[in-house]
C-alpha cells in the first residue's frame, strides 16, 4: 500500500536504533519535507512531538496539539528517516500550528 505522505500528517514512527542525544523509542512525527519530495523520496524529512514536557520555548520547541493532547515539536531534532520507519499515520497538524513549526525551523536553520 503506497502512503500519501502529505506534508503536515503525523506518523508514528519508530526512532530506533538511535546515537548519543538523538530523540528515541516510537513517537509521533510530523512530515515537514515538501509533498512531491515525499512521495518521491523512500526517505522524508519529520521533526518529532514530544508531551514530555508541554511548555514551548521557541524556536528550539513550539506547541503543537496530537492526539488531542497539548505536546511541542522538537524543531531541533529534525531528521531523515526511511519510511519503512512510519508506522501508523494518527493525524495532520492544524495549518496555523504548521505555520508556527515553519517559521521555528526557519530561526533554527538560520533560513
Amino acid at each position: 500500500m503506497e502512503l500519501n505522505l502529505s506534508r503536515g500528517e503525523i506518523y508514528w514512527v519508530n526512532l530506533d536504533p538511535t546515537k548519543g542525544s538523538e530523540i528515541r523509542k516510537m513517537r509521533p512525527c510530523v512530515l515537514v519535507g515538501a509533498t512531491p519530495i515525499n512521495r518521491a523520496r523512500r526517505t522524508v524529512v519529520v521533526v518529532p512531538l514530544s508531551s514530555a514536557t508541554a511548555t514551548a520555548r521557541p524556536p528550539l520547541t513550539v506547541s503543537v496539539t496530537c492526539l488531542d493532547r497539548p505536546g511541542v515539536a522538537v524543531c531541533d531534532q529534525i531528521r531523515a528517516v526511511d519510511k519503512t520507519r512510519l508506522v501508523q499515520h494518527i493525524g495532520s497538524l492544524p495549518k496555523s500550528e504548521l505555520a508556527n513549526l515553519d517559521d521555528a525551523l526557519r530561526q533554527v536553520l538560520s533560513l
